[in-house]
C-alpha cells in the first residue's frame, strides 16, 4: 500500500515538473515573439520609401464581403504606405469556407475604393497561409520590372515571422506592422508562438508540417 502511494506521488511530481517545464518553455517562446515584435516599424512616417512593391497579407472577410477589423487595419496601413510611396501592391488570400469571396478580391476592392490605383493592385486569390502568400506574391512581382525590395504589411505580431519566411524565399524585405484589437491579443500571440515552433521545426528538420 505504501509502495503504491509512493509511486503515485512520484508520478504526480513528474507530471507537475513536466507541466512547469512546459510553462517555462512557452513563456520563453512568448518572450521571443514579443521581443521580435518590439522591433517592428508601426509608424508609416518611419518608412523610408525604399521599397519597390507592397505585399499585404490576408485575414478574414465577413459574410457581408467587408474585411474584418484586423484585415481593415492591415489594409489601412498599406494604403498609408502606398500614399507615401505609390508602388505596385499584391494582396493575398484565398476564399475560406465561411467567406463569400477570396480575401484578395475583397482587399483589392477596399483599397481601390479608398483611392489606391486599381491598376497597381495585383491579387493572389489562391494562397491559404503566409508561406503560400509570399510564394504567390513573388511569382507576380517577378513579372514586374524594377522590383528589388518589398514592404510586407501585416499585423504587428505577425510581421517578424512573415519577414523570416520572405527571406527564406529570397526576398529583400522590410515590414510594417498594424495594431490588433486588445481582446484578441492573447489568442493571436499564443497562436503566433506555436507558429514559430512549426517554422523552426520545418526549417531545422526540413519536414512538412
Amino acid at each position: 500500500m505504501i509502495g503504491k502511494k509512493r509511486k503515485k506521488h512520484r508520478l504526480l511530481r513528474l507530471i507537475c515538473t513536466l507541466a512547469a517545464l512546459a510553462a517555462v518553455c512557452f513563456l520563453a517562446l512568448l518572450g521571443f515573439v514579443l521581443i521580435q515584435e518590439s522591433g517592428v516599424v508601426k509608424d508609416v512616417e518611419k518608412l523610408d520609401g525604399s521599397y519597390d512593391a507592397i505585399i499585404v497579407l490576408g485575414a478574414q472577410v465577413l459574410p457581408s464581403g467587408e474585411p474584418n477589423v484586423q484585415l481593415q487595419l492591415r489594409l489601412d496601413g498599406a494604403i498609408e504606405a502606398w500614399r507615401k510611396h505609390p508602388v505596385p501592391v499584391v494582396v493575398c488570400g484565398a476564399q475560406g469556407s465561411n467567406e463569400p469571396m477570396p480575401e484578395a478580391d475583397a482587399m483589392k476592392k477596399y483599397m481601390a475604393d479608398r483611392g489606391v490605383d486599381a491598376e497597381m493592385i495585383y491579387t493572389d486569390p489562391e494562397s491559404y497561409n503566409t508561406e503560400q502568400n509570399l510564394a504567390n506574391a513573388g511569382k507576380i512581382l517577378r513579372e514586374l520590372p524594377g522590383v528589388r525590395k518589398v514592404l510586407i504589411v501585416s499585423s504587428d505580431y505577425h510581421v517578424p515571422r512573415a519577414l523570416a519566411l520572405a527571406r527564406d524565399q529570397g526576398f529583400d524585405a522590410v515590414g510594417f506592422g498594424t495594431p490588433i484589437k486588445p481582446e484578441y491579443w492573447i489568442k493571436n500571440h499564443v497562436r503566433e508562438s506555436l507558429a514559430w515552433v512549426k517554422y523552426a521545426l520545418k526549417k531545422t528538420l526540413n519536414i512538412s508540417l
